[in-house]
């Protein structure tokens, strides 16, 4: 199979993977939230963003790091691949070990810091898998990631509903996350098989070589979960538990839909990187362009349309108790905007290896966004803790758009972005007239958006701004001299 005909069916596979598995991820979500309720939701909140501080900065950028090295040395891959999740391992124990010491030093509740107790290790196996994830960048057979994934939230699903039949509470809850999180590091583990197999490896020259490449994104990445995350936590410092709990079912929603920007830059990193690595330029900067189209064509209308379905998503995603949660996401969606622009350019800081240049930009993106929070949720409570992450998101996409242009020359064209303008506003007026009689039950809430969505492409057609294989650039490249054989519509 040609490289063009293997990516693009490992990306058809993984993106209707991806779809089933986040469809379960919901319903695990939508089972826990009327479960638990605000309140007791908020408790499981405070409980995962107090460990993903601990889980976020043992990354330090391995998983990125992972694809980038094996890209440019496939010979060494098992070598590397070993090296890679040694020091996952140390630095993951390391780190997360401090999390049921330093809990107590926390004005929660003794369930809170139980949970911690109980859930820390459930944050090591995800950890583990990243390198995995890696892998199955790098080899374009992300589905296997989406079958592990699969696994562990149908595990996830059958512990929530043991939970609420046993009444086990919270600590039922967390401790299906930790099955579902075992499950989904043995799948990976099996799936990995097939390329590499895993053993305990200490080379101190692939570990320097480690070091060098990862301890910029470590920082950055740390950064990045001051302004991630402290809403969540600092909110739960601030303000009761079930305005934590509105706020975290939000972010459930939110989490969702930042995993396709994720995804399709995971699948687009290795082309990139040997692009640049290729010194080819030109075929970067098609990849790249047609990249922020389809993030801008999939942004901009889930951005209008939150405006007129927040509230009722809210209601079918976490219950009736959770109204008042679409307001919050009407804010939020604008974040998931800059998020879905602004991680198409920061994995193309890492193909150029430009990652240190952030490291100011982040900096400067993080303390300014948690002085923030600490002025405005005390008074603001959830509004202001959205508002400060729409600024963060964006300031951190307008830094990595600029440090791509500096070491790229990549100017983004926007006559993609503002044709989908127009489209996403003659579909929001669609959902004016139409929205307030299909928002009752769940099948008219599902019908109205699908119409919605066919009024939206139908708009895009209509001024061009999608056309017959627009994004083919991103899969096709003649491997034999190094040039792109992109033949479709220019921008």
């Amino acid at each position: 199979m040609s490289l063009t005909k293997k990516v693009a069916h490992n990306t058809l596979i993984q993106i209707a993977s991806k779809l089933v598995s986040t469809a379960l991820g919901l319903l695990a979500a939508a089972l826990i939230t009327r479960y638990l309720g605000p309140a007791g939701f908020g408790e499981y909140t405070t409980v995962i963003t107090f460990l993903t501080f601990f889980a976020v900065a043992a990354d330090f950028g391995l998983t990125l790091v992972t694809v980038q090295m094996i890209s440019g040395h496939p010979t060494d891959e098992n070598r590397i691949l070993n090296n890679l999740f040694s020091l996952r391992l140390v630095s993951s124990l390391a780190l997360l070990i401090l999390a049921p010491l330093i809990i107590w030093f926390f004005p929660y509740s003794p369930a809170v810091k139980l949970g911690v107790i109980i859930s820390f290790v459930s944050f090591l196996f995800p950890a583990l898998n990243q390198i995995f994830v890696g892998l199955f960048q790098r080899k374009l057979s992300m589905s296997r990631d989406a079958v592990a994934e699969m696994l562990s939230r149908i595990i996830l699903i059958g512990g929530v509903i043991l939970t609420r039949q046993l009444d086990g509470g919270l600590n039922g809850i967390l401790l299906a996350t930790v099955a579902s999180a075992f499950t989904s590091f043995a799948g990976h583990y099996f799936l990995a098989r097939k390329f590499v197999v895993i053993r305990w490896a200490f080379d101190p020259l692939i570990w320097r070589q480690i070091f060098d490449k990862a301890w910029p994104l470590a920082i950055t990445i740390v950064l990045n979960l001051i302004y991630l995350r402290a809403d969540t936590l600092l909110l739960s410092l601030f303000k009761s538990t079930d305005e934590v709990g509105l706020y975290g079912a939000t972010y459930r929603v939110i989490d969702v839909l930042t995993t396709i920007p994720f995804m399709f830059a995971g699948l687009i990193l290795p082309i990139m990187t040997t692009a640049w690595l290729d010194r080819n330029p030109e075929y970067f900067k098609k990849v790249l362009q047609k990249s922020f189209d389809f993030m801008a064509m999939l942004a901009i209308p889930l951005v209008i349309g939150t405006q007129f379905l927040g509230r009722p998503i809210m209601i079918f995603a976490a219950g009736d108790d959770f109204a008042p949660a679409g307001r919050i996401l009407q804010i939020l969606i604008y974040a998931v905007a800059a998020i879905f622009l602004g991680t198409i350019f920061s994995h193309a800081v890492i193909a150029l290896e430009k990652q240190r240049t952030m490291i100011l930009f982040y900096a400067i993106a993080s303390f300014s966004a948690l002085l923030a929070y600490l002025l405005l949720i005390p008074i603001f409570s959830y509004f202001g803790a959205a508002a400060v992450t729409i600024y963060s998101e964006t300031i951190i996409a307008i830094f990595s758009g600029y440090c791509v242009y500096k070491y790229s020359g990549f100017r983004p064209n926007f006559r993609i972005t503002l044709k989908s303008t127009f489209s996403a506003a003659v579909m929001g007026l669609f959902l004016y007239f139409f929205s307030p009689a299909y928002q009752n039950t769940l099948v008219r809430l599902l019908f109205i958006m699908a119409a919605a969505s066919l009024v939206y492409f139908l708009a895009m057609l209509l001024c061009g701004g999608i056309k017959r294989r627009d994004l083919a650039v991103i899969f096709q490249k003649n491997m034999a001299s190094g040039e792109p054989t992109y033949d479709g519509p220019k921008l």
